[in-house]
């Protein structure tokens, strides 16, 4: 069975990549702290479009990730996040391929 990510894909209001970077953190330690089946979380901003963000985690099964989307924590942090973006679009993924050393999962 193939390792289950979270993906999502952000792009920032003008000028508020800073207050995104923070909620984001907020959002992904409080998952740490409180979500069963989560594991490590990174946020990627790309260097040519600094409003463009990327970020990524593994999950244990589907089953958790569904129950984080339904925590009220979840919710609130998710919320916050909304009003810093002009866009965001979820995404579940499974790994096709890997080179190099394994990363530690969950």
């Amino acid at each position: 069975m193939s390792t289950l990510y979270t993906l999502g894909e952000w792009t920032a209001l003008p000028g508020r990549e800073a207050e995104l970077i923070d909620a984001w953190r907020d959002l992904a330690e409080w998952t740490e702290h409180h979500v069963a089946g989560s594991g490590w979380a990174k946020l990627l901003q790309d260097r040519e479009d600094p409003r463009r963000f990327i970020s990524f985690g593994p999950w244990h099964d589907d089953e958790a990730v569904a129950a984080w989307r339904e925590q009220d924590g979840f919710r609130t942090r998710v919320g916050k996040l909304q009003e810093l973006v002009e866009s965001f679009t979820p995404h579940s993924m499974d790994v096709a391929g890997q080179a190099g050393p394994a990363t530690p999962d969950p």
